[in-house]
């Protein structure tokens, strides 16, 4: 079994030590393979705020570390930068590579950036994203779990969330649907929950769900929704099916805690795709 830490939205410059201690503290308990850290990693894309968030991954020490860039990872108040090296403080804190994947015999782990300089928090996937994904996703093993991560979401589920839909997000779930991809990993709005992609989208081929994680460490949090991170388990291959579980993990200020909270079982066919 391989073990995925989601960690969304911790908008260094805005951390909580206590939720970040406790983050740590999960993280030492759980041992997750992988940390998949699904953009807005900082507060205003600040030297300092990529350096804060450096010293945090160093300090989680997963054997493998995903990040991608979230809208506010892009500076906004220094035009010049915005234009002409907008993931110039990213790359120098993360590597030059935007789109990092990561595979184990059960786990497939793809990314997206879907972040734009000229946009000022929306996000798009581009024709090229989304058949690099679909070929990926079709050259994955029959036993593993198949998972794309992205920053803004492709399904929201309150009416005054569908202005930070993901643009051409229903285009990019029927393709990956397509080329069997099973989960989709988000963030961007602070709001957890897994949502069946499949009936939110005609002609999916086959099931597909939105795994939204909320801000993980920022004081940016919801009235309705606290710090939290998930943990994506992968079972690879019983039977016929692919399986996963899916849990969300909530900050406790009572006990200076995360504390699961809630718990999705997921199987997958193992079709034509393999």
């Amino acid at each position: 079994m391989t073990l995925a830490i989601q960690i969304s939205d911790p908008h260094f410059g805005t951390e909580q030590p206590a939720v970040v201690e406790a983050l740590l503290q999960l993280v030492r308990e759980q041992a997750p393979d992988v940390a998949v850290l699904s953009g807005d990693i900082t507060q205003r894309a600040s030297r300092a705020q990529f350096r804060a968030a450096r010293a945090f991954v160093d300090r989680l020490g997963t054997p493998v570390t995903l990040v991608i860039p979230g809208n506010h990872d892009i500076p906004l108040f220094n035009p010049l930068a915005r234009l002409f090296a907008p993931y110039a403080n990213h790359r120098q804190a993360f590597g030059a590579e935007l789109e990092p994947m990561a595979a184990w015999p059960d786990l497939l782990l793809l990314t997206v950036n879907t972040t734009r300089p000229w946009r000022h928090k929306d996000g798009e996937v581009s024709d090229a994203q989304v058949a690099r994904v679909a070929a990926q996703l079709h050259a994955a093993q029959p036993g593993q779990l198949r998972v794309v991560v992205v920053h803004q979401p492709l399904a929201v589920t309150r009416e005054e969330d569908e202005p930070n839909r993901l643009h051409r997000g229903a285009e990019a779930a029927r393709a990956w649907s397509q080329a069997g991809a099973d989960l989709v990993l988000g963030g961007h709005i602070h709001l957890p929950f897994v949502l069946p992609l499949h009936e939110r989208f005609e002609a999916l081929a086959r099931p597909l769900w939105a795994v939204q994680a909320g801000t993980a460490v920022s004081r940016r949090v919801r009235d309705e929704a606290g710090n939290s991170v998930n943990l994506v388990r992968s079972r690879g291959r019983v039977g016929p099916r692919r399986e996963a579980l899916v849990e969300r993990w909530d900050y406790r200020a009572a006990s200076q805690r995360f504390e699961p909270v809630s718990m999705h079982r997921l199987g997958f066919e193992v079709g034509s795709d393999g």
